[in-house]
Parts: C-alpha cells; structure tokens; sequence
C-alpha cells in the first residue's frame, strides 16, 4: 500500500467502461427521423463528451449538418429513453479493469468515479456490470450543481471517499477528466484507447497508458 496512492478516482465512459456501442445504437435509434446516419461506433468514440445533447448534435453535423427541421430536444428524449432500456446490450468494462480494480482494492486503496454521466444510469451501469461494489463514492454529472471540469465535481468525489488531493490521482480519457485535475491539484493518468476528439497524448496528462492493466505500475510515481 505505501507504494500506491491512497485515493483512485476513475472516470466512467471511455476509462472503465466501453460504452460507445450502446451509446452509438441510441443515436441510429434516432438519426432515421431527420433522414441522417447511421453512425459508427469510431465515429461516436471521438463524439462522446459533454452529454447526450451534444452527442446528438455532433452526430448531426458529422452527418452534414444540423437540418433546420431537426427537434434536438425530441431526439434527445427519444435517444435517452433508448439508452436506458439498453444500457449495457454492448458495454463492458476494458480489458484489464477487473483485474486491476481488485489489485488495487486488495491493496486497500479507496476507489471512485466521477463523471458527467447522469448518476441514476452511472448507478444502474456500474451495478448490472457488477462494479459497485469497489467504489467508496460515485458522482454523476447531476450529483452537484456543477460537473466536470469544474474542481468541485473532483473535489466533493474525494470528500465522499474520506480522501485528501495530495494523496489521490485521477484516472480519464478527455479534456475535461484533465481540467478537473489540474483545477483540483490532483495528479492525472490519460487512457490512449478512450474517448476524446483530441489525441490523448495531447491532453497534457502526468501519464499516459494505453492499457488498464499498466496503471497499478504506473500509479507507484504518485505515492
């Protein structure tokens, strides 16, 4: 244990979990109604950030544009309503995170999540992949009246797991899981297989690794 950090925080889509295929289904569940898509899931891995809306609304420019006609807030309603009756037909946690999620728990580290995903579907995500159970605390974008990358999101994440900034590091694949570090004064490790529309060694992380399995090692540099 005094070899790692005592306080983990990971991100959730693109970090832990892989769910750009269901994610993706939701939108070609209602890109048809505009006459648009589909879309693939390369595609939606570099779209995801900042929520559903604007995942729509890049889908629809990816596609040749928002049409006048398009009623984004429908489409939202109709896409969400989608996602969550499926959420996990095609997510799955990345290779390599169970295994280093026990390594770490086994370890005595304190582990959470924070991310803008809606809490009640970050919940309901975590608990049918059977990954609850190793986080101390989970925050959703709509935990707080703030998210990502605004430091209070990381800040209150760590309040709930009993855990100090100078002994945590955080774990994410995109801009804001950066921001909020650096806001937060908290260490940051990039993934390189996640999802950002900037390369992931261009997002000006502490690390970088482009395997769940190389974190425990490379966590051992913040201790």
């Amino acid at each position: 244990m005094n070899s790692l950090p005592r306080a983990v925080v990971f991100d959730l889509d693109g970090t832990l979990v892989d769910t750009a295929p269901d994610l993706t289904a939701a939108l070609n569940h209602v890109l048809p109604g505009v006459s648009r898509g589909p879309v693939t899931v390369a595609e939606v891995r570099t779209m995801v950030g900042q929520g559903l809306r604007r995942l729509i609304e890049r889908s629809l420019i990816a596609t040749g544009g928002i049409p006048d006609e398009a009623d984004v807030e429908s489409m939202f309603s109709g896409a969400f309503e989608f996602y969550g009756e499926h959420l996990t037909d095609q997510s799955f946690p990345f290779p390599g995170a169970i295994d280093v999620l026990d390594h770490l728990a086994t370890a005595g580290v304190k582990l959470g999540v924070c991310t803008n995903k809606p809490i009640a579907l970050s919940e309901r995500l975590l608990s049918e992949l059977d990954l609850t159970k190793y986080f101390a605390a989970i925050l959703g974008g709509d935990s707080l009246a703030v998210k990502k990358p605004d430091a209070a999101h990381l800040l209150t994440t760590l309040e709930h797991m009993n855990a100090q900034t100078d002994e945590a590091v955080m774990i994410g694949d995109s801009q804001a899981d950066i921001a909020v570090a650096r806001a937060a004064d908290v260490p940051v490790v990039a993934v390189s297989y996640g999802y950002t529309m900037i390369p992931a060694r261009e997002l000006g992380a502490d690390a970088i690794i482009d395997n769940l399995s190389d974190l425990p090692e490379t966590l051992r540099q913040f201790a």
